[in-house]
């Protein structure tokens, strides 16, 4: 008889217990209990595993929490929660799984134990408990645990058993072959639980990730052979984790951003390529340690720091006029890997502080003048809100010049197991030391380690060659946030890596919907171009995030951050796209009006032509061969082939720049119907759509004076999702 919900035991001591302490809302209860039946009915191994998809900090604890105390009710014995390879981790699981079990543990009815930490005389009374055991993800604590499974406690093997993989960002892939130590070292990883299953009479898998690897969304018969077998791990099911309503991620920083006037538009702070290079190194040239707080070539440094003490005086001000206990904050800076790039930092960050203290007892004009260059700056978006009055200047300047008085700041570096440690409070999560904490690292901030009331993040690292799931795992923003402390929360980094990092996100979040509409079974395809212009099935492991490509229905693709050409540079070829054009619609007798229906060659020859008249801005990208390549694809994909709709307007008389200062990026004008995007999407149904916007390119308007053309590519509503990668990891 198959297992369905209703046959669960959900009035038992365990579940009863977390249902009340966590309040569980409908969405996350059903979640419980609906992972939790089919880990009882459906056969879950290594290699095809239940999933529990959830997003960056957004509850997936708390809800495989919850599966481990349903399956306590039901039948298991003993839970295995592997975590990612940090003792901070560990500890931080170890803390809350005592926490949230309390009761079990004091009533005898359950024990938590570190593997590493797992007594050698455990009496028959203990071992008859429902028993959890954490075990770091690395070769010994597994080693540890295979000792006590086969020889130290023979009698586990015969209780039911439930592995939960936590934070599985690789565990979706089996590699039988990649030079990549660490990937090789999953392997074994894989190989040692997957021994461990024979000796277990009836073990169930749960990965739980925010990222996983996108292979097993691949069609099931899509084979792809790249020297060696790529093995994919396909879920034996999938259940989403519910977002709650505090979430914030990349939906925030990376579409509402987008819209002028929201509060998200006011996040993103661009920081110049060139700062990145002075966080790298002391170069006594390049950086003045006596004039750190005017110096021009680290201003978006001085700025997040500043921003940071200002946001953090702004909030805990608000929260005292309205009787509530004053908040810690935090500020991540994570630009290098390096122990002596992070010394640097520090010691850069410690002057900042020496310099701003000793000027705001000076109450000197180049202070006033920073401390109300931020206030401007973050009370724009505090003024989005309506229950947080936004304060006066004179109410933060006094409050920021207290803090510093006090020394509400700490700085502290973290680049290795011991740093992480010696910050550990007693539940295993970073501790907040002062009212303003500044946390200097890399990787190891990344792991799954939890850092409260995060405002302030500048990160420089290059996505370039990281995969996408580390890049997530870097993105700290992500979490519950009460929106007031959104309000005053920046993020500092370049407009490439931001570019990459807003890529990534679409990439995440057509996967989610893909499960979201049955994509577990339908799939996501991968294609790349390969050297002969063909489109061919791509390896996701191989994929460049710089080169990513989300396409989805309607999706469009244009050039953004572009200045053109000289006038009397561009003015011929601009010439020569007019005469294409109009001899195209010509052709088919049909008014530039209406949409007409060209071979894709054309369209590819007008796109190369309009490529020779912009000049990219820093940070910002037109990859010809991309928008090539994506329009090879789109129009291969359609039933007759080889066609694009060709949609042209002229006259237009756009601003370069938008009132904020942001490059323009809407020159299709979407939203009311009339607009060239909304004929665009009503008319690729089958085929993509190239709009041609021809722009008068005035002076007055931020340009230099030429006529020039504007391109959008729209894909067709009939188009899988589709990853495109432009270019793949040799």
């Amino acid at each position: 008889m198959p297992v369905t919900i209703k046959d669960l035991k959900t009035n038992g001591a365990f579940f009863q217990h977390l249902n009340k302490k966590n309040e569980y809302k409908q969405k996350t209860r059903e979640t419980i209990l609906r992972t939790t039946a089919q880990l009882i009915e459906t056969e879950t191994t290594e290699q095809r595993p239940g999933m529990l998809l959830g997003k960056i900090q957004s509850g997936k604890t708390r809800t495989f929490i919850g599966v481990m105390g349903l399956a306590y009710d039901n039948g298991f014995d003993m839970v295995i929660v592997l975590t990612k390879g940090t003792n901070a981790l560990v500890k931080q699981t170890h803390a809350r799984l005592q926490e949230e079990f309390s009761g079990a543990i004091e009533h005898d009815a359950m024990r938590v134990y570190d593997i590493m930490s797992l007594p050698d005389n455990l009496r028959k009374y203990e071992l008859s408990q429902k028993l959890a055991l954490i075990v770091k993800k690395e070769t010994h604590n597994l080693e540890r645990l295979r000792e006590a499974l086969e020889e130290k406690y023979p009698q586990l093997a015969g209780k039911r058993v439930l592995f939960i993989d936590d934070e599985a960002d690789f565990a979706s892939v089996a590699y039988e072959y990649k030079r990549d130590q660490n990937i090789t070292q999953m392997r074994v990883i894989a190989s040692k639980i997957d021994a461990l299953r024979e000796h277990l009479e009836q073990p169930a898998f749960l990965q739980v990730t925010a990222t996983p690897y996108s292979l097993y969304l691949q069609p099931e018969d899509m084979t792809i052979h790249q020297g060696k077998v790529f093995q994919p791990i396909r879920p034996a099911f999938t259940e989403l984790v519910p977002v709650h309503d505090r979430y914030i991620g990349g939906e925030v920083y990376f579409e509402k951003g987008e819209k002028d006037g929201h509060l998200a538009s006011y996040l993103f702070h661009e920081v110049d390529e060139k700062e990145l290079e002075v966080m790298k190194k002391m170069d006594g040239r390049r950086v003045k340690m006596d004039r750190l707080l005017s110096q021009k070539n680290i201003t978006n440094i001085r700025q997040s720091i500043v921003n940071f003490i200002v946001g953090a005086s702004i909030r805990r001000y608000q929260q005292r006029m309205r009787g509530r206990r004053e908040r810690k904050y935090s500020f991540i800076v994570h630009t290098e890997r390096g122990k002596s790039a992070h010394a640097w930092q520090a010691e850069l960050i410690q002057g900042f502080e020496e310099l701003l203290i000793q000027a705001s007892r000076e109450e000197t004009e180049e202070f006033q003048q920073l401390i109300r260059s931020s206030y401007d700056d973050l009370i724009r978006s505090v003024s989005t809100l309506k229950k947080n009055p936004a304060p006066s200047f004179e109410a933060v300047y006094k409050e920021v010049r207290y803090s510093l008085d006090e020394e509400y700041i700490v700085s502290s570096v973290v680049n290795s197991e011991k740093d992480v440690n010696e910050l550990l409070d007693h539940k295993g999560e970073l501790q907040l030391r002062a009212p303003m904490n500044i946390f200097i690292g890399g990787q190891i901030l990344d792991r799954g380690v939890t850092i409260h009331n995060l405002i302030g993040f500048f990160y420089g690292r290059n996505p370039k060659s990281f995969q996408q799931d580390t890049v997530l795992q870097h993105s700290r923003m992500y979490g519950a946030r009460p929106v007031a402390d959104l309000a005053v929360t920046r993020f500092y980094t370049t407009q490439r890596i931001f570019s990459i990092m807003k890529r990534i996100h679409e990439f995440d979040a057509e996967l989610r919907r893909a499960f979201e509409r049955g994509g577990h079974q339908q799939g996501v395809v991968f294609v790349q171009r390969d050297l002969k212009d063909d489109i061919m099935p791509c390896n996701p492991s191989k994929i460049l995030l710089s080169s990513l490509t989300m396409i989805k229905p309607h999706k469009r693709m244009l050039p953004v951050g572009f200045q053109t050409g000289y006038k009397t540079h561009i003015q011929k070829t601009v010439r020569e796209l007019d005469r294409r054009i109009t001899s195209l619609y010509k052709q088919k007798n049909q008014s530039q009006k209406n949409a007409i229906l060209v071979p894709v060659g054309e369209a590819k020859k007008l796109l190369r032509l309009v490529h020779e008249t912009l000049v990219m801005e820093g940070g910002h990208e037109f990859q010809l061969d991309e928008y090539e390549g994506v329009l090879d694809y789109l129009s291969s994909e359609s039933e007759g082939g080889g066609y694009v709709w060709l949609l042209t307007r002229t006259n237009r008389n756009i601003q370069r720049l938008k009132q904020d200062g942001k490059y323009e990026n809407s020159p299709d004008t979407p939203g009311k119907g009339a607009g060239e995007l909304a004929l665009a999407r009503k008319t690729a149904q089958e085929y993509p759509a190239l709009i041609m916007l021809r722009q008068e390119g005035k002076k007055e308007h931020g340009w230099r004076g030429s006529p020039f053309w504007w391109p959008v590519l729209v894909a067709q509503a009939e188009t899988a999702p589709t990853v495109y990668a432009n270019k793949t990891v040799n």
